[in-house]
């Protein structure tokens, strides 16, 4: 049986951070809302840990996994941790979010191993805004993207974080790019995680604006009601989800996810980190996976939406 918190929400999706390092340094980067470790001692979780976590979500009916970071592609043990998940029968959707630039080298393995689809993170096609944004280059990218597509990955999902005065001229550009690879965009909104207020203050930008252009040029829309009822919009040349959560009670009210940090912390809202569950040091300590799977069901427990209106 699904499960639900106390505000009637199914928990259906589990993102896994399986770490907090990356090679871009994207200034706002929200690293799911994980906070960054105290010195050097950083901690993370090993691909066998990784596969008991999944397997114990799925066994509470939790059928949709994401890995995250950081970047997941910097682990050299990446493809180790797609295959155990891979191996886990019951996974309705498994998925990893990526800045690409590492995709093209892994791509296929990806797929072999049982990936299904990737998210990549891609603010510009401008290869010198990409560059001065990330410190990354833009064709690494654009190959990584290419590449999935090829292999199979599908569907590639291309993430635009809208930045007010550096990119947010160039949506139109992107939903062509997204046509032609046949790519489905994803236009974000930024969110005040691990980002300073005058970074938030200079740069977020309100995407109500695009929403009614696309919705006046859409053959027709639909809302996912179990992804924070977010719009997806069908164009005649791509499609394109818009992703606005800030002060939104309907991204909350529909929120089904639960988040893993990297180092082991079941967590039950992106914008928080004062109700952490600590799955980790208990499984290390030998719990049994009934005692890890209550754990699982505190974190569901004290899930409410941050937004309430």
């Amino acid at each position: 049986m699904t499960l639900k918190d106390s505000y009637g929400r199914p928990l259906l999706n589990l993102r896994i951070s399986v770490t907090q390092c990356c090679n871009l340094h994207c200034p706002y980067c929200h690293r799911e809302g994980q906070e960054k470790a105290v010195g050097n001692h950083v901690v993370e979780m090993t691909p066998d840990e990784i596969a008991r976590l999944v397997q114990i979500a799925v066994n509470l009916d939790i059928r949709n996994i994401k890995l995250t970071g950081g970047e997941p592609l910097v682990r050299e043990d990446i493809i180790e941790i797609v295959s155990r998940i891979g191996e886990i029968s019951g996974i309705r959707d498994f998925s990893m979010t990526t800045n690409g630039t590492l995709l093209a080298k892994y791509a296929k393995e990806l797929y072999e191993a049982g990936l299904k689809r990737v998210n990549v993170n891609i603010p510009s096609l401008k290869a010198e805004v990409y560059s001065r944004l990330t410190g990354g280059n833009l064709e690494d990218v654009l190959r990584g993207i290419k590449e999935a597509i090829g292999v199979g990955l599908y569907p590639v999902k291309l993430n635009m974080l809208i930045l007010k005065g550096v990119n947010d001229g160039e949506v139109e550009d992107m939903i062509g790019f997204a046509a032609e690879t046949g790519a489905i965009l994803q236009l974000i909104e930024l969110e005040p995680i691990n980002v300073s207020e005058s970074y938030y203050k200079n740069f977020h930008r309100t995407l109500d604006d695009y929403e009614a252009k696309l919705k006046d040029k859409a053959l027709k829309f639909e809302t996912r009601q179990f992804m924070h009822n977010r719009r997806v919009y069908h164009l005649p040349e791509a499609k394109v989800e818009v992703i606005h959560p800030i002060e939104n009670t309907e991204f909350c009210l529909h929120c089904t996810r639960l988040r893993i940090t990297s180092d082991g912390k079941l967590k039950p809202c992106l914008m928080r980190n004062d109700n952490l569950v600590d799955v980790l040091t208990v499984m290390r300590n030998g719990a049994d996976d009934k005692e890890i799977e209550g754990l699982f069901r505190e974190a569901v427990r004290r899930r409410e939406p941050y937004f309430k209106g």
